[in-house]
């Protein structure tokens, strides 16, 4: 399964936006680059398991309540 057509969606955009926090706050709250949060924000690029938890960890969520995984084939 590619990363186009994966079942993993996120709310990052909306989440950041509740606490009026650019892209590169959260990078740098993540210890990642910008480019790295748009990738994410916009499902193009699919975080490794450390770093959707360490998301989570930021937004003071529970990983459920960032990522919404929808079961397919």
């Amino acid at each position: 399964m590619g990363v186009g057509d994966s079942h993993l969606k996120n709310h990052i955009i909306e989440l950041r936006n509740e606490r009026s926090w650019t892209q590169q706050q959260l990078a740098d709250a993540l210890q990642v680059s910008r480019q790295t949060v748009i990738s994410i924000e916009k499902n193009k690029y699919m975080p490794s398991l450390k770093l959707a938890f360490r998301i989570a960890e930021v937004f003071q969520k529970s990983i459920y309540d960032v990522f919404d995984y929808k079961g397919g084939d």
